[in-house]
């Protein structure tokens, strides 16, 4: 069994704000099209749109209604993918050590070369987050881009996970989490970030910021002067120009 550091230098992660997420899937689309063509073996899509598709995913979209004791219905999204966990089970319970954690930098990889395709990590993950490639046989799961992050090749700006460097509202933040001055750690101390599922003891270093409260619904009665109808007949200018044109059509 694979053995996890006492401590790591760094603690990389994501911040994902749940106020902000739309659920557009642009960070699944770029997820997927980024580790297609770059790290590791390709992600399976086989005919895609055919009769029996199959394929694998390292960052999916949830969405969920609802309904508090006060306020109206709400509708949010949970993106979600591996959450790099400070005491990762996937890791302890790899019999061949291809599931590792860093100690460099906190992040959990999968050395594919190494797999045998058994699924006992998958089985150990309360997240879900881990996922047997079809066509290759082996496990795959995020890697928070690490063939991004470090890419001295690439401008400053896109050395930061895929889908973070994509998502159009805002709503995904990557750094280092164990550093209380990074603006991350700053984002989870001002909006009270949470663990996911923090009863399962995996200390995940991914957080949320949970939703903020909405508005409540807006009362009728401040509506009504908009909502009054228009008049049956148009009169004066208006009146002319409404004949006129129905005369010409």
């Amino acid at each position: 069994m694979t053995t996890l550091p006492e401590r790591t230098e760094k603690t990389l992660g994501l911040v994902i704000d749940l106020d902000t997420c739309v659920g557009c899937h642009a960070c699944v689309t770029a997820c997927k099209g980024w580790n297609t063509e770059n790290y590791g073996a390709p992600l399976a899509d086989k005919d895609a749109y055919g009769a029996n598709p199959v394929g694998s995913f390292l960052n999916r979209v949830h969405s969920f209604e609802v309904t508090p004791s006060e306020g109206p219905a709400q509708l949010f999204h949970m993106p979600k993918s591996c959450l790099h966990c400070a005491d990762a089970p996937c890791v302890t319970v790899c019999p061949t050590g291809a599931s590792y954690k860093r100690t460099e930098d906190g992040i959990v990889l999968v050395n594919e070369s190494d797999c045998i395709g058994c699924g006992l990590c998958a089985w150990a993950c309360p997240y879900g987050a881990r996922e047997m490639d079809p066509v290759e046989g082996v496990m795959k799961k995020c890697t928070l881009c690490v063939d991004r992050i470090y890419n001295e090749n690439l401008p400053q700006e896109d050395r930061q996970p895929a889908c973070v460097r994509t998502c159009p509202a805002g709503a995904r933040h990557f750094g280092d989490l164990s550093d209380p001055e990074s603006d991350v750690s700053k984002l989870v101390a001002e909006r009270g970030g949470m663990d996911l599922m923090p009863e399962q003891g995996t200390a995940p270093v991914n957080k949320y910021l949970p939703p903020r409260p909405r508005d409540a619904e807006p009362e009728l009665d401040v509506l009504a002067p908009f909502l009054a109808p228009v008049a049956e007949e148009p009169t004066g200018f208006l009146g002319w120009l409404d004949r006129t044109l129905s005369k010409v059509s």
